[in-house]
């Protein structure tokens, strides 16, 4: 464990910011896995409705910096091309 002040609050900070970032990566994932349903479901209203759901979290976390940009993109890009594929 930190033994130096400087180290102990540095610890302390990393805490805080792997459970925000934990909080973060936790929605991004259910967004998507709820994207992901409703293209099984093959309802393309309820599929698009969740991607734009999904598109503003998953932009969210790139710009908190919890995730890289291109991830992002590419996250994205993945399940519109999911939710194209579901017919009408």
């Amino acid at each position: 464990m930190a033994t130096h002040k400087s180290a102990i609050k540095r610890a302390r900070q990393n805490e805080k910011r792997r459970l925000r970032n934990k909080s973060v990566k936790t929605r991004v994932k259910n967004t998507v896995k709820n994207v992901r349903l409703a293209i099984i479901e093959k309802s393309k209203e309820e599929a698009l409705k969740e991607l734009n759901n999904a598109k503003s979290i998953i932009d969210k976390a790139a710009k908190k910096g919890v995730i890289h940009k291109k991830t992002a993109a590419r996250k994205i890009s993945r399940l519109s091309k999911q939710v194209n594929t579901v017919s009408a």
